[in-house]
């Protein structure tokens, strides 16, 4: 069988060099040649700069030293989302990275205490979470587990992230996969040439250089010049679903704590974003431009900001929804070109490294068949609507009503996936996992109580246990996760001490 030994990326910034990156790592040890095509022409976004779990992983899998990693980008750690004012104005709630609690009686540890809940319990769901119980004394340590330690800590159910400077992680993976072998080409492309298959044969840049290749990888954005404009693959629009269509983007000088978690505000026509990072402070807002003006919306962002700004206000525009092809011929799409989920549980970086990583595994040879890129392909579609669906959650469960955007949320179309999703956890408390859903039932769990959506009743098993045992379990619990937390270094003490490890 013909292997493929040479692909070409076209489009750099962050989806670019991760995706070059993996693959330099992967295929090392092989004679593969991996060229990496960047435009001078075109900049890149640069604005995502919160994370999710799955992506340290990631970073450990390619053989990057994290101490270093978080020093040259500026990391700070990423513990939860803080969602202020998306149910009712002045309440927030929060979405922990990890799990809350711990089984009783090999029954799920939510049904335990939404019967408590019943009983008397005014503690939140939450409140049983490792990650929320430092994030809400800002503090942080990287828990034991996730260190590779056999040390029993009450901490290791917790789970991390990061925030970072999205241009400083596209600098560091260009050195790293350069150092692997990766060519790095500099120019824009002009024209593209398809074999007789409607295989993309080669490029040709503005300069006349030609650049062929057995596969291609569009890292374009929302351009999309190769799987649109070459291959003909169609965006699906999910904006009915999703309504948000702009952004503003705006660095400011640090202001107050440090916080280990990013924080999502809602306002009347959208909801803002803060990350803080350890030079700087990201800032945005997300809205949909039938609701507000661009000036409203920046003087709405610039009211609600602290610390001066560094930046001009960046104004994106994007679709929400999908290619309905990520893999078509021997062309494959990530990043924005393979389609955009709006950054409120910020998956964007997520969906991208889930799509290198998965084509890693089923790498093809020459002929791409066609068998390959559809189960590719399925399981890629799988992953964005059980995020799509979780991001509905987040709007057309709120309770607001001061506003036409927030009212008509209440209103909004949902897919049948949610509604049936609903349906069940309204009966008993219980949820359907798909195998490929990225967020886990505590993740569900966590937004439909911040949300206040109740289920008609718990799960009856739990009455096997008995009450007050039960309820012995979770105080003690609970004290032992509050005098946990109360030992630990604050958040920023934690980041410079990490960073002068290398």
């Amino acid at each position: 069988m013909d292997s493929i030994n040479n692909i070409v990326i076209v489009g750099g910034g962050t989806a670019g060099w991760t995706t070059a990156a993996c693959l330099a790592r992967v295929l090392q040890n092989t004679n593969s040649q991996i060229t990496l095509v960047d435009s001078p022409e075109v900049a890149t976004i640069g604005v995502g700069e919160a994370t999710i779990p799955p992506l340290v992983e990631f970073m450990r899998f390619l053989g990057i030293n994290e101490q270093d990693f978080v020093k040259k980008t500026q990391a700070t750690f990423k513990l939860a989302i803080k969602f202020t004012n998306w149910n009712t104005l002045g309440e927030h709630y929060w979405h922990q990275f990890g799990s809350v609690g711990a089984d009783i009686d090999g029954k799920d540890f939510y049904q335990h205490w939404y019967k408590s809940t019943l009983n008397g319990n005014k503690n939140t769901y939450t409140d049983y979470s490792p990650a929320i119980a430092m994030a809400k004394e800002n503090k942080f340590i990287i828990p034991p587990a996730a260190q590779g330690q056999q040390q029993q800590s009450i901490l290791n159910g917790a789970t991390y992230a990061w925030h970072f400077d999205a241009l400083l992680v596209a600098n560091y993976l260009t050195e790293f996969s350069t150092k692997l072998g990766v060519k790095h080409l500099r120019g824009h492309v002009e024209s593209i040439e398809k074999h007789e298959n409607g295989f993309i044969k080669q490029l040709t840049l503005k300069d006349g250089q030609t650049i062929t290749g057995d596969f291609f990888i569009d890292c374009t954005g929302q351009k999309a010049i190769l799987i649109e404009g070459a291959m003909g693959v169609e965006f699906e629009d999910w904006q009915h679903y999703l309504p948000m269509n702009r952004s503003i983007a705006l660095q400011t000088e640090n202001h107050g704590p440090s916080v280990p978690y990013t924080e999502s505000t809602a306002h009347e026509f959208g909801w803002q974003w803060r990350i803080p990072l350890q030079h700087r402070t990201g800032n945005g807002l997300v809205f949909c431009d039938k609701y507000c003006s661009d000036e409203e919306a920046l003087e709405t962002l610039m009211n609600n900001i602290s610390g001066k700004p560094l930046t001009e206000p960046k104004f994106i525009s994007f679709t929400t929804g999908k290619r309905k092809e990520l893999w078509k011929g021997n062309c494959l799409a990530l990043g924005l070109s393979s389609g955009f989920l709006e950054p409120l549980e910020s998956t964007a970086i997520h969906l991208m490294m889930k799509g290198v990583v998965k084509f890693a595994e089923m790498l093809p040879d020459k002929r791409c068949q066609q068998a390959t890129a559809k189960e590719f392909n399925r399981i890629m579609d799988i992953e964005y609507l059980s995020i799509r669906d979780f991001i509905i959650l987040h709007y057309c469960t709120t309770s607001r009503t001061d506003s036409q955007f927030w009212r008509d949320c209440q209103n909004m179309p949902i897919p049948d996936s949610l509604s049936e999703k609903l349906a069940l956890f309204k009966n008993q408390g219980r949820l359907f996992r798909n195998e490929f859903d990225l967020f886990t039932p505590p993740s569900w769990y966590a937004v439909l109580t911040g949300m206040g959506i109740k289920p008609d009743n718990y799960d009856r098993l739990v009455d096997i246990s008995d009450t007050k045992q039960v309820q012995s379990i979770m105080d003690n619990g609970l004290a032992n996760l509050t005098n946990t937390v109360q030992q630990l270094p604050m958040h920023l003490d934690y980041v410079k001490s990490f960073s002068r490890l290398t």
